[in-house]
């Protein structure tokens, strides 16, 4: 299986409330969740579906209620305008890395294969994850484990990896590793996942491209329009978080007299979402995921 979707039927029946209406899934990758989705739609309905990587393209859907666009989704308004859309009735994104992505080896995101740097959802752009890690200051990579990896030692990892390269170029998901061989074998696992996911973020641009999303999104749903999103860390549940509360990502908003701020998003529930154990036991992805849905007002 390409991919194997979280919270499938949950996220779906929260975010289609009108089967003629117009969709969109930011994150088509397999085609799980857009399946899903035609099956609640009208033969009035219709679904666009965006994805950068080129080996989502493979599973285009032969439905003439269906539209893939391969392009990174934050550039949801200017693509969907190519269409003559305007307004929306739902937006569903379930972020983070496909199963597809981490399971084809080449690619570079997993920890457990040996592998070049790459870590491109879009093999098209220029950066990867070997030049950053061969390029970038060394205070640049502190400020990249820092904050999108929340490693405490990330200052310490940006020495080692800055000091390595003189010597020899880091190719390799192996050569990044190795590096940090010292790191406790208990802890390796974890360790490992955090610089990766790091290193990622920045080759993909993903939280400045989910804050994109957002604002876009806000402004293409109708009123009474939901946004559904599915996260996999706290950076990025802690960015939906907040926009579907007051519509920002820092700060606080200003308030009336009475303390009141205008409010942009109501939620469907306060808490987020979680996938009960049965799903988790199934899908071992899904361990780690939170869906909000926000309904425009």
């Amino acid at each position: 299986m390409y991919h194997n979707p979280v919270l499938l039927e949950r996220s779906v029946n929260d975010l289609v409330t009108n089967p003629g209406g117009i969709y969109v899934d930011v994150t088509f990758g397999g085609g799980g969740h857009s399946r899903e989705i035609l099956t609640k739609l009208s033969p009035k309905g219709k679904l666009y579906g965006f994805d950068q990587d080129l080996d989502a393209l493979k599973n285009n859907l032969e439905d003439e209620r269906f539209t893939l666009i391969n392009q990174n989704f934050r550039f949801l308004e200017n693509s969907l305008m190519v269409y003559g859309i305007k307004r929306v009735d739902g937006i569903l994104a379930d972020l983070g890395v496909s199963s597809h992505q981490f399971d084809a080896a080449e690619r570079g995101f997993s920890t457990r294969n040996n592998a070049p740097l790459d870590m491109r959802m879009n093999v098209m752009q220029g950066i990867d994850a070997k030049k950053i890690l061969n390029e970038y200051e060394e205070e640049q990579l502190a400020d990249i484990f820092y904050y999108y990896g929340e490693l405490r030692e990330a200052r310490k990892l940006a020495r080692e990896i800055v000091h390595h390269r003189k010597i020899k170029e880091i190719d390799t998901t192996e050569d990044l590793k190795n590096l940090f061989s010292y790191i406790p074998q208990f802890k390796q696992n974890k360790f490992y996942a955090q610089v990766f996911q790091a290193v990622r973020i920045e080759v993909n641009q993903e939280l400045e491209a989910l804050k994109e999303l957002l604002i876009q999104s806000h402004k293409m749903l109708k009123p009474g329009g939901r946004l559904v999103v599915i996260s996999y860390h706290s950076l990025e549940d802690r960015l939906v978080k907040r926009f579907l509360k007051n519509g920002m990502f820092e700060g606080e908003p200003a308030r009336d007299i009475y303390g009141n701020f205008e409010k942009t998003f109501d939620l469907l529930q306060t808490k987020a979402i979680i996938p009960d154990e049965e799903e988790i036991k199934e899908n071992s992805r899904a361990r780690s995921a939170k869906m909000r849905v926000g309904i425009k007002i």
